[in-house]
Protein backbone atom coordinates (compact mmCIF):
# COMPACT_ATOMS: atom_id res chain seq x y z
CA UNK A 1 0.00 0.00 0.00
CA UNK A 2 1.52 3.82 -1.31
CA UNK A 3 -0.74 6.27 0.28
CA UNK A 4 2.08 8.81 0.81
CA UNK A 5 0.74 12.79 1.04
CA UNK A 6 3.02 14.30 -0.88
CA UNK A 7 3.60 18.24 0.46
CA UNK A 8 1.35 19.87 -2.34
CA UNK A 9 -1.55 17.36 -0.75
CA UNK A 10 -1.04 18.77 2.46
CA UNK A 11 -0.98 21.94 0.95
CA UNK A 12 -4.40 20.92 -0.30
CA UNK A 13 -5.46 19.65 2.46
CA UNK A 14 -5.29 23.08 4.41
CA UNK A 15 -7.18 24.82 1.36
CA UNK A 16 -10.04 22.34 1.53
CA UNK A 17 -10.12 22.84 5.98
CA UNK A 18 -9.92 26.68 5.55
CA UNK A 19 -12.96 26.66 2.57
CA UNK A 20 -15.12 24.32 4.98
CA UNK A 21 -14.59 26.07 8.12
CA UNK A 22 -15.46 29.38 6.75
CA UNK A 23 -18.07 27.92 4.17
CA UNK A 24 -19.89 26.18 6.70
CA UNK A 25 -20.60 29.63 8.68
CA UNK A 26 -23.92 32.36 8.56
CA UNK A 27 -26.86 30.76 7.10
CA UNK A 28 -25.14 27.33 6.36
CA UNK A 29 -23.92 26.95 10.32
CA UNK A 30 -26.80 24.68 10.89
CA UNK A 31 -26.24 22.74 8.31
CA UNK A 32 -23.12 21.04 9.91
CA UNK A 33 -24.13 17.18 11.38
CA UNK A 34 -27.40 16.70 8.98
CA UNK A 35 -28.73 14.72 6.73
CA UNK A 36 -26.92 11.93 7.59
CA UNK A 37 -28.13 8.14 7.91
CA UNK A 38 -31.29 8.25 9.56
CA UNK A 39 -31.52 12.28 9.11
CA UNK A 40 -32.02 12.06 5.26
CA UNK A 41 -34.92 14.38 4.97
CA UNK A 42 -33.54 17.43 7.54
CA UNK A 43 -32.96 20.78 6.00
CA UNK A 44 -33.48 19.46 2.50
CA UNK A 45 -33.53 22.79 0.59
CA UNK A 46 -30.74 24.35 2.14
CA UNK A 47 -28.75 21.13 1.76
CA UNK A 48 -29.10 21.51 -1.95
CA UNK A 49 -28.40 25.01 -1.86
CA UNK A 50 -25.20 24.38 0.06
CA UNK A 51 -23.92 21.52 -3.24
CA UNK A 52 -25.18 24.45 -5.48
CA UNK A 53 -22.64 27.05 -3.67
CA UNK A 54 -19.83 23.86 -3.00
CA UNK A 55 -20.43 23.58 -7.21
CA UNK A 56 -19.93 27.87 -7.93
CA UNK A 57 -16.70 27.98 -5.61
CA UNK A 58 -15.47 24.46 -7.45
CA UNK A 59 -15.55 21.49 -4.74
CA UNK A 60 -17.93 18.93 -6.49
CA UNK A 61 -16.82 16.32 -8.95
CA UNK A 62 -13.23 17.08 -7.78
CA UNK A 63 -12.06 13.64 -9.74
CA UNK A 64 -13.41 14.19 -12.80
CA UNK A 65 -11.59 15.53 -15.83
CA UNK A 66 -11.93 19.50 -16.17
CA UNK A 67 -13.25 19.27 -19.37
CA UNK A 68 -16.20 17.55 -18.00
CA UNK A 69 -16.45 20.68 -15.35
CA UNK A 70 -14.25 18.84 -12.32
CA UNK A 71 -11.02 19.86 -11.00
CA UNK A 72 -9.02 16.66 -12.40
CA UNK A 73 -7.79 16.33 -8.92
CA UNK A 74 -5.75 12.97 -8.29
CA UNK A 75 -7.01 9.91 -5.98
CA UNK A 76 -5.29 11.07 -2.61
CA UNK A 77 -6.90 14.59 -3.29
CA UNK A 78 -10.55 12.73 -3.09
CA UNK A 79 -9.24 11.36 -0.13
CA UNK A 80 -8.16 14.36 1.18
CA UNK A 81 -11.46 16.12 0.78
CA UNK A 82 -13.86 13.36 1.91
CA UNK A 83 -11.37 13.51 4.92
CA UNK A 84 -11.73 16.93 5.89
CA UNK A 85 -15.38 17.17 5.16
CA UNK A 86 -16.62 14.50 7.50
CA UNK A 87 -14.12 16.41 10.00
CA UNK A 88 -15.87 19.52 9.99
CA UNK A 89 -19.27 17.99 10.29
CA UNK A 90 -20.46 18.65 6.10
CA UNK A 91 -24.40 17.63 5.62
CA UNK A 92 -24.89 14.34 3.94
CA UNK A 93 -24.33 15.03 0.05
CA UNK A 94 -27.42 15.65 -2.14
CA UNK A 95 -25.81 15.22 -5.52
CA UNK A 96 -23.65 12.13 -3.73
CA UNK A 97 -25.86 9.52 -6.85
CA UNK A 98 -24.82 11.99 -10.03
CA UNK A 99 -21.51 12.86 -8.95
CA UNK A 100 -19.81 9.77 -7.79
CA UNK A 101 -22.37 7.12 -10.03
CA UNK A 102 -23.72 8.30 -12.62
CA UNK A 103 -20.79 10.91 -13.62
CA UNK A 104 -18.23 8.38 -13.62
CA UNK A 105 -20.44 5.90 -15.72
CA UNK A 106 -20.94 8.37 -18.86
CA UNK A 107 -17.75 9.41 -19.03
CA UNK A 108 -16.46 5.82 -19.00
CA UNK A 109 -19.45 4.64 -21.33
CA UNK A 110 -21.55 7.86 -22.68
CA UNK A 111 -21.84 8.99 -26.15
CA UNK A 112 -20.42 12.44 -26.54
CA UNK A 113 -23.97 14.05 -26.59
CA UNK A 114 -24.88 12.22 -23.36
CA UNK A 115 -21.77 13.63 -21.95
CA UNK A 116 -22.56 17.70 -22.90
CA UNK A 117 -26.14 17.22 -21.74
CA UNK A 118 -25.94 15.56 -18.20
CA UNK A 119 -22.72 16.15 -16.64
CA UNK A 120 -22.65 19.77 -16.62
CA UNK A 121 -26.21 19.64 -14.64
CA UNK A 122 -24.61 16.77 -12.41
CA UNK A 123 -21.68 19.77 -11.63
CA UNK A 124 -23.33 22.66 -10.88
CA UNK A 125 -25.99 20.14 -8.73
CA UNK A 126 -29.09 21.42 -11.21
CA UNK A 127 -30.01 17.93 -11.63
CA UNK A 128 -29.98 15.39 -9.02
CA UNK A 129 -30.20 11.78 -9.46
CA UNK A 130 -31.44 7.98 -8.43
CA UNK A 131 -30.47 4.65 -8.48
CA UNK A 132 -33.09 2.19 -10.29
CA UNK A 133 -32.02 -1.34 -9.64
CA UNK A 134 -32.99 -3.12 -6.93
CA UNK A 135 -36.90 -4.43 -7.34
CA UNK A 136 -39.09 -6.78 -5.14
CA UNK A 137 -37.43 -10.09 -6.78
CA UNK A 138 -34.22 -8.64 -7.91
CA UNK A 139 -32.27 -6.82 -5.22
CA UNK A 140 -29.19 -8.60 -4.11
CA UNK A 141 -29.91 -10.84 -7.59
CA UNK A 142 -29.89 -8.08 -9.82
CA UNK A 143 -29.12 -9.79 -12.70
CA UNK A 144 -33.57 -11.25 -12.25
CA UNK A 145 -34.48 -7.83 -12.74
CA UNK A 146 -38.00 -7.54 -14.54
CA UNK A 147 -38.68 -4.10 -15.29
CA UNK A 148 -39.01 -3.83 -19.15
CA UNK A 149 -38.10 -1.24 -21.65
CA UNK A 150 -39.14 -1.54 -25.25
CA UNK A 151 -38.10 0.89 -28.01
CA UNK A 152 -40.98 2.75 -30.34
CA UNK A 153 -39.93 4.64 -32.74
CA UNK A 154 -38.03 7.71 -31.07
CA UNK A 155 -38.13 6.66 -27.41
CA UNK A 156 -38.06 3.74 -25.10
CA UNK A 157 -41.41 2.80 -23.41
CA UNK A 158 -40.82 1.82 -19.46
CA UNK A 159 -43.21 -0.32 -17.16
CA UNK A 160 -42.07 -2.21 -14.16
CA UNK A 161 -40.94 -1.28 -10.36
CA UNK A 162 -38.21 -0.69 -8.26
CA UNK A 163 -37.57 -0.17 -4.26
CA UNK A 164 -35.18 0.63 -1.95
CA UNK A 165 -34.69 3.85 -4.24
CA UNK A 166 -32.69 6.46 -2.34
CA UNK A 167 -33.64 10.10 -2.63
CA UNK A 168 -36.36 9.19 -5.37
CA UNK A 169 -39.11 11.65 -3.93
CA UNK A 170 -36.38 14.94 -4.33
CA UNK A 171 -34.29 13.17 -7.78
CA UNK A 172 -34.98 14.70 -11.32
CA UNK A 173 -33.54 11.50 -13.21
CA UNK A 174 -33.38 7.70 -12.70
CA UNK A 175 -30.89 5.02 -14.36
CA UNK A 176 -32.44 2.30 -14.44
CA UNK A 177 -31.67 -1.19 -15.56
CA UNK A 178 -34.19 -2.66 -17.79
CA UNK A 179 -34.95 -6.06 -19.52
CA UNK A 180 -34.41 -4.96 -23.07
CA UNK A 181 -34.60 -8.75 -24.45
CA UNK A 182 -37.03 -10.95 -22.57
CA UNK A 183 -35.46 -14.22 -24.10
CA UNK A 184 -31.61 -14.00 -23.69
CA UNK A 185 -30.19 -15.36 -20.60
CA UNK A 186 -30.31 -13.71 -17.10
CA UNK A 187 -27.10 -11.26 -17.45
CA UNK A 188 -28.03 -10.48 -21.33
CA UNK A 189 -30.38 -8.54 -22.34
CA UNK A 190 -30.42 -5.58 -19.88
CA UNK A 191 -30.17 -2.01 -20.82
CA UNK A 192 -28.83 0.74 -18.72
CA UNK A 193 -31.53 3.82 -19.47
CA UNK A 194 -31.62 7.37 -18.45
CA UNK A 195 -34.79 8.41 -17.81
CA UNK A 196 -36.65 11.51 -16.25
CA UNK A 197 -38.65 11.11 -13.07
CA UNK A 198 -40.90 14.78 -13.52
CA UNK A 199 -43.72 12.88 -16.16
CA UNK A 200 -46.76 10.94 -16.18
CA UNK A 201 -46.41 7.65 -15.73
CA UNK A 202 -43.87 8.21 -13.22
CA UNK A 203 -45.51 7.24 -9.21
CA UNK A 204 -42.97 7.44 -6.30
CA UNK A 205 -44.39 6.28 -3.40
CA UNK A 206 -41.90 6.81 -0.19
CA UNK A 207 -41.27 4.23 2.38
CA UNK A 208 -41.12 5.64 5.97
CA UNK A 209 -38.82 3.71 8.18
CA UNK A 210 -38.48 2.93 11.60
CA UNK A 211 -36.34 6.37 12.16
CA UNK A 212 -39.64 8.18 11.29
CA UNK A 213 -37.68 9.38 7.66
CA UNK A 214 -38.48 8.28 4.34
CA UNK A 215 -34.90 8.16 2.38
CA UNK A 216 -35.79 5.09 0.28
CA UNK A 217 -39.02 5.03 -1.99
CA UNK A 218 -41.38 2.60 -4.59
CA UNK A 219 -41.05 3.76 -8.06
CA UNK A 220 -43.29 2.34 -10.47
CA UNK A 221 -42.96 2.91 -13.94
CA UNK A 222 -46.28 2.64 -16.03
CA UNK A 223 -45.25 3.10 -20.01
CA UNK A 224 -43.16 6.29 -18.78
CA UNK A 225 -40.98 7.35 -21.67
CA UNK A 226 -37.15 8.27 -22.28
CA UNK A 227 -35.86 9.47 -25.83
CA UNK A 228 -34.50 6.45 -27.88
CA UNK A 229 -30.74 7.94 -27.45
CA UNK A 230 -30.67 8.01 -23.38
CA UNK A 231 -29.41 4.29 -23.21
CA UNK A 232 -25.53 4.25 -21.96
CA UNK A 233 -23.85 1.37 -23.79
CA UNK A 234 -25.22 -1.08 -26.69
CA UNK A 235 -29.04 -2.25 -26.32
CA UNK A 236 -29.01 -5.55 -24.34
CA UNK A 237 -24.96 -4.91 -23.01
CA UNK A 238 -26.13 -2.99 -19.63
CA UNK A 239 -24.69 -5.54 -17.44
CA UNK A 240 -20.89 -4.14 -18.28
CA UNK A 241 -22.19 -0.97 -17.99
CA UNK A 242 -23.83 -1.82 -14.19
CA UNK A 243 -21.05 -3.43 -13.05
CA UNK A 244 -19.27 -0.11 -14.03
CA UNK A 245 -21.17 1.88 -11.52
CA UNK A 246 -20.70 -0.44 -8.89
CA UNK A 247 -17.20 -0.40 -9.03
CA UNK A 248 -17.39 3.35 -9.10
CA UNK A 249 -19.34 3.03 -5.88
CA UNK A 250 -16.30 1.89 -4.21
CA UNK A 251 -14.34 4.74 -4.34
CA UNK A 252 -13.09 7.96 -2.00
CA UNK A 253 -15.86 8.76 -0.22
CA UNK A 254 -15.57 5.41 1.72
CA UNK A 255 -13.04 7.25 3.85
CA UNK A 256 -15.57 9.90 5.15
CA UNK A 257 -18.21 7.31 5.72
CA UNK A 258 -15.78 6.07 7.73
CA UNK A 259 -14.54 9.45 9.67
CA UNK A 260 -18.27 9.69 9.76
CA UNK A 261 -17.97 6.71 12.28
CA UNK A 262 -15.38 7.58 13.84
CA UNK A 263 -17.36 10.78 15.26
CA UNK A 264 -20.01 8.47 16.22
CA UNK A 265 -17.77 6.18 18.60
CA UNK A 266 -16.24 9.23 19.96
CA UNK A 267 -19.74 10.70 20.86
CA UNK A 268 -20.44 7.07 22.29
CA UNK A 269 -17.51 7.20 24.40
CA UNK A 270 -18.12 10.79 25.60
CA UNK A 271 -21.72 9.50 26.65
CA UNK A 272 -20.45 6.07 28.78
CA UNK A 273 -17.90 8.11 30.40
CA UNK A 274 -21.01 10.55 31.34
CA UNK A 275 -23.25 7.81 32.29
CA UNK A 276 -20.99 5.82 34.33
CA UNK A 277 -20.90 2.49 31.86
CA UNK A 278 -17.44 3.22 30.66
CA UNK A 279 -16.46 2.14 34.38
CA UNK A 280 -18.36 -1.23 33.33
CA UNK A 281 -15.16 -4.03 32.42
CA UNK A 282 -17.32 -5.30 29.27
CA UNK A 283 -18.47 -2.06 28.20
CA UNK A 284 -14.85 -0.60 28.17
CA UNK A 285 -13.48 -4.05 26.17
CA UNK A 286 -16.35 -4.00 23.78
CA UNK A 287 -15.33 -0.35 23.39
CA UNK A 288 -11.75 -1.18 22.76
CA UNK A 289 -12.29 -3.85 20.16
CA UNK A 290 -14.92 -1.18 18.34
CA UNK A 291 -11.95 1.17 18.49
CA UNK A 292 -9.47 -1.33 16.66
CA UNK A 293 -12.19 -2.57 14.31
CA UNK A 294 -12.42 0.77 12.83
CA UNK A 295 -8.35 1.23 12.49
CA UNK A 296 -8.94 -1.82 10.88
CA UNK A 297 -11.45 -0.50 8.64
CA UNK A 298 -9.55 2.43 7.42
CA UNK A 299 -6.06 0.60 6.65
CA UNK A 300 -8.18 -1.75 4.57
CA UNK A 301 -10.09 1.11 2.76
CA UNK A 302 -6.87 2.32 2.10
CA UNK A 303 -5.01 -0.48 0.77
CA UNK A 304 -8.26 -1.09 -1.44
CA UNK A 305 -7.85 2.50 -3.02
CA UNK A 306 -3.72 1.78 -3.42
CA UNK A 307 -5.02 -1.04 -6.11
CA UNK A 308 -7.81 1.54 -7.36
CA UNK A 309 -4.55 3.83 -8.35
CA UNK A 310 -3.68 1.12 -10.73
CA UNK A 311 -6.48 0.70 -12.35
CA UNK A 312 -7.61 -2.40 -10.07
CA UNK A 313 -10.71 -3.84 -8.04
CA UNK A 314 -9.05 -5.75 -5.43
CA UNK A 315 -9.98 -8.90 -3.46
CA UNK A 316 -9.59 -6.63 -0.13
CA UNK A 317 -12.42 -4.01 -1.73
CA UNK A 318 -14.60 -7.37 -1.54
CA UNK A 319 -14.69 -7.43 2.42
CA UNK A 320 -15.11 -3.57 2.64
CA UNK A 321 -19.35 -3.97 2.77
CA UNK A 322 -19.53 -7.36 4.98
CA UNK A 323 -17.19 -5.40 7.24
CA UNK A 324 -18.27 -2.40 8.19
CA UNK A 325 -22.21 -3.04 7.70
CA UNK A 326 -21.64 -5.65 10.32
CA UNK A 327 -19.45 -2.92 12.75
CA UNK A 328 -21.94 -0.05 12.51
CA UNK A 329 -24.70 -2.40 13.54
CA UNK A 330 -22.71 -4.24 16.38
CA UNK A 331 -21.99 -0.63 17.18
CA UNK A 332 -25.67 0.47 17.04
CA UNK A 333 -26.48 -1.94 19.64
CA UNK A 334 -23.81 -1.30 21.94
CA UNK A 335 -24.75 2.37 21.75
CA UNK A 336 -28.54 1.22 23.35
CA UNK A 337 -26.58 -0.87 26.35
CA UNK A 338 -24.67 1.97 27.29
CA UNK A 339 -27.91 3.97 27.46
CA UNK A 340 -30.07 1.37 29.33
CA UNK A 341 -33.67 1.50 30.07
CA UNK A 342 -33.24 5.39 28.18
CA UNK A 343 -32.94 4.26 25.04
CA UNK A 344 -36.38 2.60 24.71
CA UNK A 345 -38.07 6.25 24.99
CA UNK A 346 -37.73 9.52 23.60
CA UNK A 347 -36.52 12.08 25.58
CA UNK A 348 -40.18 14.71 25.38
CA UNK A 349 -42.30 15.76 22.68
CA UNK A 350 -42.24 16.04 19.81
CA UNK A 351 -40.01 12.92 20.49
CA UNK A 352 -37.83 13.09 18.10
CA UNK A 353 -35.09 10.45 18.04
CA UNK A 354 -31.26 11.34 19.89
CA UNK A 355 -28.77 10.51 17.68
CA UNK A 356 -28.28 7.48 19.37
CA UNK A 357 -31.53 5.76 18.93
CA UNK A 358 -31.34 6.93 15.21
CA UNK A 359 -28.40 5.10 14.91
CA UNK A 360 -29.50 1.84 16.58
CA UNK A 361 -32.72 1.71 13.90
CA UNK A 362 -30.90 2.90 10.93
CA UNK A 363 -28.17 0.07 11.19
CA UNK A 364 -30.31 -2.69 11.38
CA UNK A 365 -30.79 -2.07 7.73
CA UNK A 366 -27.08 -1.54 7.20
CA UNK A 367 -26.35 -5.58 6.61
CA UNK A 368 -28.96 -5.45 4.18
CA UNK A 369 -28.86 -2.72 1.71
CA UNK A 370 -26.57 -2.56 -1.08
CA UNK A 371 -26.30 -6.31 -1.30
CA UNK A 372 -27.12 -8.30 2.26
CA UNK A 373 -24.64 -9.61 4.20
CA UNK A 374 -24.92 -13.34 2.73
CA UNK A 375 -24.69 -12.12 -0.88
CA UNK A 376 -21.02 -10.27 0.53
CA UNK A 377 -20.37 -13.63 1.57
CA UNK A 378 -21.30 -15.49 -1.56
CA UNK A 379 -18.86 -12.57 -3.38
CA UNK A 380 -15.75 -13.51 -1.23
CA UNK A 381 -15.95 -16.70 -1.49
CA UNK A 382 -16.93 -17.35 -5.55
CA UNK A 383 -15.13 -13.62 -6.67
CA UNK A 384 -12.27 -13.52 -4.15
CA UNK A 385 -11.43 -17.10 -3.06
CA UNK A 386 -12.69 -19.11 -6.06
CA UNK A 387 -15.01 -21.00 -4.10
CA UNK A 388 -17.50 -23.31 -6.44
CA UNK A 389 -21.18 -21.13 -7.26
CA UNK A 390 -23.93 -21.46 -4.90
CA UNK A 391 -26.36 -23.72 -6.14
CA UNK A 392 -29.54 -21.92 -7.87
CA UNK A 393 -32.17 -22.35 -5.44
CA UNK A 394 -29.65 -23.32 -2.58
CA UNK A 395 -30.70 -21.51 1.68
Amino acid sequence: MDLTFTPADEQFRVEVRRWLESALQGPFAKLKGRGGPGDEEALVDERRKWEQNMAREGWTCLGWPEQYGGRGCTLLQEVIFNEEYARVGGPGRMNHIGETLLGPTLIAFGTKAQKERFLPRIAAVEELWCQGYSEPNAGSDLANVQTKATLKDDHWSVTGQKVWTSHAHWSDWCFVLCRTDPEAPRHKGISYLLVPMHQEGVEIRPIKQMTGTAEFSEVFFDDARTDAENIVGDPNDGWKVAMGTLTFERGTSTLGQQLSFEREFEHLVAVAKEKGAANNPIIRDRLARAFCELKVMRLNALRTLSHLQHGELSREAMINKLYWATWHRDLGELAMEILGPEGDVAANAPYNLTPLQRLFLFTRADTIYAGSNQIQRNIIGERALGLPKEPRGAH
